[in-house]
């Protein structure tokens, strides 16, 4: 059975060569746009699906991988800053604050697809302006919903994390996923 990660996000790709099963990647190219009143653990489900029915349109015979991560703070969605100014703005908005990221997982083939949402609560510290220039200048996280890679040096803007699976907050949660990939009857563990 080929396997196909649905996304173009360097991240994802790193984290699922972690299983050691081969895989290729595919571009999903769908609308990321939120559907009016969608919360955004819906939205994160949603773009999972979507990501992941769009490349098996193209690979029907493959066994697909969708992801996408969003953040919220108050129930409100946090995008990708994008650029500098932006980023700092956010940091500054998150200072002292608790983040929610959604990490939501769709594993589909021609017969069936399963999902989830994976949250993890990142407690920002209270910030100051010298160390959201400083970081920023260091990690230019800019394609980062929340403009903080906790795999990195982000992991200092915070003063707790709160999980089920560590690596969902990198945006492909690995525990969840094993599983998910097992149901199919793709164990990790049984790859040579």
């Amino acid at each position: 059975m080929r396997l196909i990660l649905a996304s173009s996000s360097p991240y994802r790709r790193e984290l699922l060569a972690r299983l050691g099963i081969p895989f290729t990647t595919v571009s999903p190219n769908i609308d990321e746009s939120p559907l009016p009143g969608e919360s955004p653990a819906e939205l994160a489900v949603r773009l999972s699906v979507a990501k992941a029915r769009a490349v098996a349109h193209m690979h029907p015979d493959s066994l697909i991988i969708g992801s996408d991560q969003v953040a919220t703070v108050d129930g409100r969605p946090i995008g990708k800053p994008g650029n500098f100014e932006r980023a700092k703005a956010q940091l500054e908005q998150l200072s002292g604050l608790t983040v929610e990221f959604h990490s939501a997982l769709c594993v589909s083939n021609s017969d069936r697809h399963v999902t989830a949402d994976i949250i993890t609560r990142c407690q920002f510290r209270k910030l100051s302006p010298q160390e959201i220039t400083n970081y920023l200048h260091r990690e230019q996280p800019y394609d980062t919903a929340g403009s903080a890679k906790a795999e990195g040096l982000g992991i200092a803007l915070m003063d707790s994390m709160q999980s089920d699976d560590p690596t969902a907050i990198i945006g492909l949660p690995l525990i969840t996923l094993s599983r998910m990939l097992r149901s199919f009857g793709l164990n990790p563990l049984e790859q040579i």
